[in-house]
């Protein structure tokens, strides 16, 4: 039986190897990511000629899709009836205009009255190429004015591209030639329900996925585990299942499940390194105090297996521990909670200690299109997430969506992030109040 017996001087011990192993992982385990030397510029705009602009205004539109038949998709013991997107605009002297995103978790119309309060009186006036300083900061934990700084920063980003008249992803890469397609990899596995045919659906849905060109699925718990009497017994004969269904080189990665300590360690965590994962994301709850040790800990029970995490931190200093201890290998901070500027600094801190980035995009195309280029633009940028599951926000706002082909999605070779909005998009998708959640009544 595994105990957590790390001492401090152990752990501290431990902080100054993280950097070292896992940069041997990433170089032994994963595809390359974008080669460069480590950046030694102070900021992503350190080497972009400042212009003169001012912002005049900043627009936020939410935006809605309600799926009125049946849920869009299930989890745990709620059911999803809507999806949202929060539209933000910011006009410009020139006439030009930036869009950007912040996360929809935070509420799209508490975002727009957040910004219409706060946010807009500040920068009204500012320059767009400030945006790495009038947007950096926040209470660490304040979701709602991180994502509300985060899309005002994604869409300065838009409005800096479109000003220089390149796209944002090459004004982001320094040092290094920036691809011009990025890996996708399929996130989904939220549907299948063990109270009915769980192991089927789940078996189906990688690969359907791996048919369309994907080669890497992630998936998720299914529905409430205590409701359909699944239990660990049950559920590692799935994961085998699972393995044997789509061959041994097809990259399956595994997200949080309500597993004590213990049970990961010494059984969950075996079995992953036995079916070759690719990686485990988030094993634990990142806030509780040693939980960075206890990451440690399922790391060593599943060496050749990365930890992935990092989605709900929203600044380098929150991920600083976890990257330089190597607890997390795989770092997934999101443009959405982050914006552009702040995930440029957490990417490059990531790529001192040999960490691929690989940003959590679950929303729809808003959020996809700042990640798809912050991704492409960083040194060690190594695939994006993209939902799976039925979203029309994701490609029906945009004039000329973002598709993926063979598993991979093209960088738009146009200004910005090289995409427009539908006219009319708050006519096609009128914003529904409430929380996109709902209790399950199968389960509940």
């Amino acid at each position: 039986m595994y105990k957590l017996s790390m001492n401090r001087r152990k752990f501290l011990g431990s902080t100054l190897l993280g950097g070292l192993s896992a940069t041997a992982l990433a170089q032994d385990f994963t595809p390359a990511p974008n080669q460069a030397k480590p950046a030694i510029s102070p900021h992503p705009l350190s080497k972009i000629a400042r212009e003169k602009i001012k912002i005049t205004d900043i627009r936020v539109t939410p935006l809605s899709y309600v799926h009125d038949d049946e849920p869009l998709w299930g989890v745990g013991n709620y059911i999803v009836w809507k999806t949202d997107a929060g539209l933000i605009e910011v006009f410009t002297d020139q006439g030009i205009v930036g869009i950007g995103e912040g996360s929809p978790y935070s509420d799209p119309a508490k975002i727009k009255e957040y910004i219409d309060q706060w946010v807009t009186p500040y920068v009204v006036g500012q320059n767009p190429f400030d945006v790495d300083f009038f947007t950096a900061g926040g209470p660490h934990q304040d979701y709602l004015a991180r994502a509300a700084y985060a899309g005002i920063n994604n869409a300065c980003w838009d409005i800096i591209g479109k000003v220089k008249e390149k796209p944002v992803y090459q004004l982001l890469a320094q040092g290094f030639d920036p691809p011009q397609r990025m890996k996708i990899y399929a996130s989904g596995g939220v549907n299948h329900q063990w109270y009915d045919n769980g192991t089927e659906e789940l078996i189906e849905e990688a690969l359907r996925y791996k048919e369309q060109g994907y080669d890497a699925f992630k998936f998720r718990n299914g529905t409430s585990w205590e409701y359909s009497n699944m239990t660990l017994d049950h559920y590692i004969p799935v994961l085998r299942q699972l393995r044997e269904a789509v061959g041994p080189d097809y990259k399956l990665m595994i997200e949080k499940h309500p597993h004590s300590f213990e049970d990961i360690v010494n059984r969950l965590a075996p079995v992953l390194e036995d079916l070759k994962f690719y990686w485990y994301e988030e094993p634990m709850n990142q806030w509780e105090e040693g939980s960075v040790e206890r990451h440690l800990a399922i790391k060593e029970a599943m060496p050749s297996v990365m930890i992935s995490g990092g989605e709900r931190f929203t600044n380098r200093f929150q991920l600083q521990q976890w990257i330089n201890t190597g607890a997390y290998e795989i770092i997934q901070s999101d443009c959405n909670f982050t914006g552009i500027s702040e995930g440029w600094h957490i990417a490059h801190m990531a790529n001192l200690y040999g960490r691929l980035q690989c940003p959590h995009n679950w929303h729809g195309g808003l959020t996809t299109m700042a990640n798809l280029h912050f991704v492409a633009g960083v040194p060690n940028g190594h695939m994006c997430e993209l939902n799976q599951t039925f979203n029309p926000l994701k490609e029906e706002i945009f004039k000329e969506p973002l598709v993926v082909k063979n598993g991979y999605m093209e960088l738009p070779n146009k200004p910005g992030f090289g995409v427009e909005i539908i006219d009319d998009v708050a006519k096609k998708f009128p914003y529904a109040p409430g929380s996109y959640l709902k209790p399950n009544p199968l389960v509940n």
